[in-house]
């Protein structure tokens, strides 16, 4: 993942099952000036917030998309320290009707990605 313009906080969750870091998330603030890049590896939840309007994201992916497994566990249910200051999340309708991560079922594990 990296910021062509604009600024975003971007974020992975593990979430392989039998992981010691299962739950935990690492976030980081990307854009064209810092340039810094995150990868997110397989197994690992991703989301992602813009912190200025016309923010722009580019990313590779492994695989070609497949929307069979496309899923969504909800932003706010991962204990995430979202850089939300005077900012009021605006929240897409898949997003908003996502699961808890609690009950979120991973496929993933340590060593089966």
């Amino acid at each position: 993942m990296r910021c062509g313009r604009g600024r975003i906080f971007d974020v992975a969750v593990d979430a392989r099952k039998d992981s010691e870091t299962y739950g935990h998330w690492y976030g980081e603030e990307l854009s064209f000036e810092n340039g810094v890049q995150l990868w997110i590896p397989a197994g690992f939840l991703h989301g992602f917030m813009t912190l200025e309007p016309d923010s722009e994201i580019i990313y590779k992916c492994t695989d070609h998309y497949a929307p069979e497994c496309d899923g969504a566990v909800k932003w706010d249910s991962c204990d995430i320290d979202w850089p939300l200051d005077g900012i009021t999340p605006v929240i897409s309708e898949k997003d908003e009707k996502a699961q808890e991560f609690a009950a979120f079922e991973t496929p993933f594990t340590k060593d089966k990605t």
